[in-house]
């Protein structure tokens, strides 16, 4: 049996003038595409304080959030630091607390971190680029690849 290559090619782009010039562009200039994502973290947000959320809504918040701190280390939003670093411990605490019970139930001043997050994504949202979003996509991906993101649940 032959040992598999670790050999993979990488992808061609065809257009690179406009691949540039996309990356340059702003990502509120693609309207669609940003109001679908402010749409569906929203919902996930109402969902949630209604106390009717799903596993869904959970990991579209968490994506949510890991995104708002992929941008804060590149240097979006430098000044909320602590806004950050609640937000990612709330979402964390619910998800931990709905992966044991089965229900997804925030506390008062979970809601107020997560929208708090929420309000700087948006914000985020509307200066970065889409190269700044695919360098971001590209930081959460490596964090999970290497496993340095804290799980929800620990193992014993």
């Amino acid at each position: 049996m032959r040992k598999k290559s670790k050999y993979r090619p990488k992808g061609v782009v065809l257009n690179t003038l406009a691949y540039v010039m996309e990356s340059m562009t702003p990502v509120e200039k693609h309207g669609s595409f940003l109001i679908d994502l402010k749409i569906k973290n929203h919902a996930a947000m109402a969902a949630l304080t209604q106390g009717r959320a799903t596993k869904a809504d959970i990991d579209m918040l968490i994506a949510m959030v890991n995104m708002v701190e992929a941008l804060y280390r590149m240097g979006f939003g430098k000044e909320y630091a602590d806004t950050v670093h609640e937000g990612l411990d709330a979402v964390r605490e619910v998800a931990r607390r709905g992966a044991l019970t089965g229900r997804f139930i925030l506390k008062s001043t979970e809601m107020n971190a997560i929208n708090t997050v929420m309000e700087l994504h948006d914000a985020q949202m509307d200066v970065i680029t889409v190269k700044d979003m695919e360098k971001a996509f590209q930081i959460v991906d490596n964090e999970w690849r290497q496993k340095k993101m804290k799980p929800i649940l620990e193992r014993a």
